[in-house]
């Protein structure tokens, strides 16, 4: 039996650009065969005992050759399983997700194309970066900064782009940089115009240098910014300057180092994000249940002798009410008993429950 294989686009780096049929599709997979992302923060949503494994690429190194990760989404797929090829970005947008799909085709294997927030639009979004805007331009090209290497000639047409159309989005471009501008200038492109590098587009670390052709080499080789990063040259990067929003956010730069249970640091992790902080989960703390129930079995069995019964956390309310459900009872074994808390939250679940 043939199982079936789902190109996934993870989106860029903010996990919540992930669409919600990719989390579908992550969260039915057996197999997920995943890039270097810039969050691998979608990868939690996977079911226990999927199998993960690594195929990332960064500059020359390449963890499996394109050939043997083609191979690998076959013979998955042949033995009958359900497998997720998650790629950064959109998969047909510069991630040789049609190189795959194609391969897949001639094996006659059965896949799907799930389309993700690319970074050619969204990077100079949150950079302020409309890439098209009317009374600006009405034109926009997304183009490779980083070719085949193995081609004798470029594929770009340097003439047509460097004046015929409005804004230029360069992918993965930064060490041919002085190369780009170079040829934009050479073939017609005014040197004064503006040019924003964004390194770690939709991230907290996110970082844009804005200038022009003439000088955005020497700003990039100043600020010592590398990749992954992207390049947007044309008009619209000058609504930047109104325009920035994320990089205005309250957090936004800040690094905040959350150590509550995995459990419990989500809702705070996510307020924290929302404010532009780039978190750290280290939970210092793991709730477990008690190796022997003995204890609390009795003091439940004895709860009509009490007068009070405090609550110090959540945790404890939670295992309380679980245990009691556990032995066949419920909440009205506390009738006639006075209630304390500590804290709001736990105050909060108190009611909920």
């Amino acid at each position: 039996m043939s199982g079936k294989v789902y190109l996934v686009g993870a989106g860029t780096g903010d996990e919540g650009l992930m669409t919600l049929r990719g989390l579908q599709c992550l969260k039915e997979a057996d197999v997920i065969v995943y890039d270097r992302l810039a969050s691998e923060r979608p990868l939690d949503v996977t079911r226990k005992g999927a199998e993960k494994i690594y195929a990332g690429k960064f500059a020359s190194h390449h963890t499996l050759k394109q050939e043997e990760i083609n191979v690998l989404l076959a013979q998955k797929a042949q033995e009958g399983k359900v497998v997720v090829r998650l790629k950064g970005g959109d998969p047909f947008i510069f991630g040789r997700g049609g190189e795959e799909a194609e391969y897949l085709a001639d094996q006659g294997i059965d896949f799907e194309v799930v389309p993700g927030v690319s970074s050619a639009y969204a990077v100079p979004a949150y950079a302020g970066i409309p890439v098209t805007q009317r009374g600006h331009t009405s034109t926009v090209a997304f183009i490779t900064g980083h070719e085949d290497d193995t081609k004798d000639d470029s594929d770009i047409d340097w003439a047509h782009i460097s004046t015929g159309v409005g804004t230029l989005v360069f992918l993965m471009g930064v060490r041919n940089l002085e190369l780009i501008v170079k040829n934009l200038i050479e073939y017609g492109r005014p040197p004064e115009t503006p040019v924003a590098v964004i390194r770690w587009g939709t991230t907290p670390q996110q970082q844009t240098i804005v200038g022009t052709l003439a000088d955005i080499v020497d700003k990039v080789r100043e600020a010592a910014l590398t990749p992954p990063a992207i390049t947007v040259v044309g008009e619209v990067v000058r609504l930047r300057e109104k325009l920035n929003w994320f990089e205005k956010k309250p957090l936004f730069g800040k690094t905040i180092l959350v150590t509550r249970a995995r459990p419990q640091a989500s809702q705070l992790v996510e307020k924290l994000s929302q404010r532009g902080a780039q978190v750290i989960e280290f939970p210092t703390i793991k709730i477990v249940p008690p190796s022997s129930f003995g204890e609390m079995d009795q003091a439940i069995q004895d709860m009509a002798r009490y007068d009070w019964v405090i609550f110090s956390s959540v945790n404890g309310v939670e295992s309380f009410f679980q245990r009691l459900r556990e032995l066949g009872r419920d909440v009205r074994e506390l009738k006639g008993i006075k209630i304390a808390v500590v804290g709001p939250k736990t105050r909060e679940k108190i009611e909920d429950m």
